[in-house]
């Protein structure tokens, strides 16, 4: 009967490395996708310290997911008690690290917010001067997600104008409308758009359509999480009773 407890703790300590290992693969692309995206998604993430330090945590964190997963299920099929404690101590690192990173993230969640964006593109936008990366960046997003500032065309009201520009409300042109949503894409009407004909400008701010763009891929991120953390928590309740149960 002990032998047949122990038979089944492994192929359970098995199962669940499995879905770590899963859980580190997934992090990890997601890590990937986030640094190398074409989209824009990673010049905004370089512009912002705190997301640019997330990204690295969550590859790094994918990585480790991904090869202690790999040890765990080595050690629970060779019953090797070394590859079992060595297991234990790093998920238990990396436990406590991701419950420190969901701390962290939830003190710092201010930083997210629509007004801290306002805040700062009034700051920062430099319009049209792509040499500039906080502006270039917000070019990019503005053309990819046809939208227009944090809240909408008025958040560029108290952002200085180009001193060579003949236009009274000289709106950014990443605000107008494109033929095709790219920098490729033609402008409509690009002297009606920047002197503020609504008709040829994207009204509606960046805010509210990333976030309902990403809404859904917030929560599966969170599911995930949580996911990974209740599966870390059972692998090294599994590992500790097979390294104990182990002769």
């Amino acid at each position: 009967m002990e032998g047949d407890c122990l038979s089944c703790m492994k192929y359970l300590m098995f199962l669940f490395n499995f879905f770590i290992f899963l859980g580190g693969a997934c992090l990890l692309g997601v890590g990937i996708w986030v640094i190398v995206d074409p989209t824009g998604f990673r010049e905004i993430v370089a512009a912002n310290p705190l997301l640019f330090t997330g990204a690295y945590i969550m590859l790094a964190m994918g990585a480790m997911l991904f090869l202690l997963g790999f040890l765990g299920c080595c050690g629970a099929i060779r019953e090797n008690k070394c590859l079992l404690l060595f297991f234990f101590m790093f998920i238990l690192l990396i436990f406590l690290a991701e419950l420190s990173a969901a701390i962290l993230a939830f003190i710092f969640r201010e930083n997210l917010t629509r007004e801290f964006f306002t805040k700062e593109l009034k700051k920062h936008y430099l319009r049209n001067n792509d040499t500039d990366v906080f502006s270039s960046t917000w070019n990019s997003v503005m053309i990819t997600f046809a939208c227009c500032g944090v809240n909408g065309p008025e958040d560029f009201e108290a952002v200085p104008q180009l001193p060579y520009t003949s236009l009274e409300r000289a709106t950014p042109e990443a605000c107008c409308q494109r033929e095709l949503q790219s920098r490729e894409g033609m402008i409509i009407n690009r002297e009606a758009c920047l002197t503020g004909v609504e008709r040829f400008q994207n009204r509606q701010g960046c805010y509210t359509v990333i976030l309902n763009s990403f809404e859904t891929y917030v929560y599966l991120a969170g599911a995930l999480a949580i996911g990974v953390l209740a599966i870390e928590l059972f692998a090294m309740i599994f590992a500790m009773c097979l390294f104990r149960g182990i002769q």
